[in-house]
């Protein structure tokens, strides 16, 4: 009978636990302020700039040259959203959107302008 009593408490003691463990959180899961923010706090979202991804140029006189800019394939006069391709460079491509031109390079230059030890006399483009 002692046993009984003892099993008993000991199984009422295990279900308490687990259903005390289900209430706990996930420690991975992002905050719930991150998936829903509040009306009054969204900002309307910026649109991307156009990424550029690869450039392909014909060795031949008068070849080809192509781009492909947010995946889609585009020649010299294709649009991009609401710009046009004016030049498509070895490792750029220039965009005019209304009077504006844009270039995007297919390799950005490094930031290291303003760090130490990055050298003086060096002109970077």
């Amino acid at each position: 009978m002692m046993l009984r009593s003892v099993l008993c408490a000991g199984l009422a003691w295990c279900c308490v636990h687990a259903a005390y463990a289900q209430a706990i959180d996930d420690p991975t899961r992002p905050p719930a302020a991150l998936w829903a923010p509040a009306a009054s706090e969204a900002a309307p979202p910026k649109p991307a700039r156009p990424q550029l991804q690869s450039v392909l140029i014909s060795d031949k006189p008068g070849g080809r040259r192509l781009a492909v800019i947010d995946g889609q394939i585009v020649r010299q006069g294709s649009k991009v959203g609401s710009a046009v391709v004016v030049e498509i460079q070895d490792t750029a491509v220039v965009l005019r959107r209304g009077k504006t031109l844009e270039t995007f390079k297919l390799y950005p230059a490094p930031r290291n302008e303003n760090k130490p030890g990055a050298s003086a006399g060096r002109k970077q483009e």
